[in-house]
């Protein structure tokens, strides 16, 4: 969430993923995706930084949880059939032919 100032002076957050489109006219309108607007003090090129500010420190967020040391088991997906990089302890359940 990026956090604004409407021209009351009221702050509020704003989800930049609904963000349509950012407008100097000459105040900054803030035109989202179902149509709402908002007006807000800050610049269009404060509102783009916001934004940019916040999608870095998703994805340095979402690096953090991808960094795995050498004795760390890595899984990238979830899987019921268990891979050749298993441990030996995972339990392997045998599948039976439908019957019918």
């Amino acid at each position: 969430m990026v956090t604004l100032t409407r021209l009351t002076g009221a702050r509020f957050a704003l989800n930049p993923d609904l963000i349509e489109r950012v407008d100097r006219t000459p105040d900054t309108v803030i035109t989202l995706v179902d149509g709402t607007k908002y007006l807000v003090r800050e610049t269009l090129d404060e509102v783009v930084s916001a934004i940019l500010d916040y999608r870095a420190s998703v994805l340095a967020a979402a690096g953090s949880f991808e960094r795995v040391t050498e004795t760390q088991v890595r899984r990238a997906r979830l899987a019921a059939v268990p891979t050749p990089d298993d441990p030996p302890d995972v339990p392997v359940l045998p599948i039976s032919p439908r019957q019918g």
